[in-house]
């Protein structure tokens, strides 16, 4: 049911890049089954050694992006995953979202973004 996925990099000052950083969707647009599974990915590239990656969905152009969670690669396995029914998986290079027992409400524009934490903070 998801209609499809882009990445972004949201502006808030939080989330820092630097030159040689990013992410991208594996694939534009996904369909999925009701009551079945679905997942989307991201590739990302960053020299960080505890990048943290994000997903958030926009179901609506009157609303923001809503959060659903962040998951730590490479040397972090720190997550937050609010909503038991996504998981994410992650790699060196890559992010999956994955989504249980779809409805029509799944029904949405998927993001996935990248976040350096500075170790000079």
């Amino acid at each position: 049911m998801a209609r499809g996925i882009r990445h972004t990099r949201p502006g808030s000052r939080d989330f820092r890049l630097t030159a040689g950083d990013s992410i991208s969707p594996d694939q534009d647009q996904l369909t999925g089954t009701e009551g079945k599974s679905v997942t989307m990915k991201c590739n990302y590239q960053t020299a960080d050694s505890t990048p943290y990656l994000y997903w958030y969905k926009h179901d609506s152009d009157l609303q923001a992006p809503q959060f659903i969670l962040w998951k730590g690669a490479k040397s972090s396995t720190r997550e937050f995953i609010p909503d038991k029914r996504y998981e994410s998986r992650t790699t060196d290079t890559s992010t999956e979202l994955i989504i249980r027992k779809l409805t029509l409400a799944d029904t949405a524009l998927y993001y996935c973004a990248l976040n350096i934490i500075s170790s000079d903070k």
